[in-house]
């Protein structure tokens, strides 16, 4: 059983809204596109929170890290008041150093497609979350 989890759909920092992203499942998958890989076009910056469930929280860093066939095409950033700090290398790690509760920690996420990309419905990436969970 995870004690942490993903949420897509506009988190509120602080607050316990948004949708819990699929965890293995990809019957609700984090979503970007389409991308026009001759452009080798950006997606627009995706807002995410990781919680984790009541009377819970993390110890230590967490982190987070795109993994799969094409993590190189995804980048993520911290949270700065409300919109993406600075932005990690391609397929980088995001090191998260406050302590998460059960309450929303905003991150960002962004996607791309590179030119010479055959066109395609990328399911090879996930998001990887690694941390220790203590009691609250």
């Amino acid at each position: 059983m995870a004690f942490i989890h993903l949420y897509k759909d506009n988190p509120t920092a602080g607050g316990t809204d948004g949708v819990q992203v699929s965890e293995g499942t990809e019957t609700d998958p984090i979503t970007v596109g389409p991308l026009n890989a001759s452009l080798n076009e950006e997606s627009q910056p995706i807002k995410l929170a990781l919680r984790c469930e009541p009377g819970y929280k993390t110890y230590g860093n967490t982190t987070v890290q795109p993994v799969g066939t094409n993590a190189d095409k995804w980048a993520l950033a911290p949270d700065n008041n409300g919109s993406p700090g600075t932005w990690g290398a391609w397929g980088g790690t995001l090191t998260i150093t406050a302590e998460i509760g059960s309450t929303n920690y905003i991150f960002w996420a962004k996607a791309r497609a590179v030119n010479g990309e055959t066109p395609q419905n990328d399911r090879s990436v996930d998001l990887q979350v690694n941390a220790v969970i203590q009691a609250a």
